[in-house]
């Protein structure tokens, strides 16, 4: 018998409660929000239960938000795979623009070690609890993290543009 989405949200919230919500089918990825300081026990219940049995972290990557509140400017984003039943679920759980960390699931799967490493470079989260939480790609003399979305897309003082070359402005002639 195929596992249905609609068994796993159920588990998932008789378990859980009111700590996963915003359940939704993306194509064949089914999705959902956790409370991030629930993260590593839905991750653990996930892959422990015998009849979910989400065994593989296929991706963990991080998106920034930076207008929306405070307490939601980050998203650590999971995506686990059941091999058994070929069934994928996207994980999303929101964390702090001015403190972004969550516990490390390092040791639940142990390939998030490189990507949580790869998050904390190019974004600045924490991830509690990792075994060698340091830049993998960028040099560790650099004090910003390069995905932020902090800066503006292009410099204004720029002289050697011509926006009209850009589609930005309409020729009248």
């Amino acid at each position: 018998m195929a596992l249905e989405t609609i068994e796993i949200q159920d588990k998932l919230t008789e378990t859980f409660g009111e700590n996963v919500f915003h359940f939704n089918q993306e194509k064949d990825v089914f999705s959902f929000e956790v409370a991030a300081d629930k993260i590593t026990a839905v991750i653990l219940f996930l892959k422990n239960d015998p009849i979910l049995r989400f065994h593989f972290l296929t991706d963990l990557c991080g998106i920034h938000y930076p207008d929306n509140e405070v307490d939601r400017q980050f998203a650590i984003v999971y995506h686990l795979h059941n091999w058994y039943e070929n069934k994928r679920i996207k994980i999303k759980a929101f964390i702090n623009g001015e403190k972004p960390e969550i516990k490390t699931i390092s040791n639940i799967f142990l390939s998030s070690n490189w990507m949580e490493r790869e998050t904390y470079d190019f974004y600045g989260v924490d991830f509690i609890g990792h075994p060698q939480l340091k830049r993998i790609l960028n040099m560790d003399e650099m004090i910003s993290f390069p995905m932020r979305k902090e800066f503006p897309m292009e410099d204004g003082g720029r002289t050697d543009k011509d926006d009209r070359f850009f589609g930005r402005t309409i020729d009248n002639c």
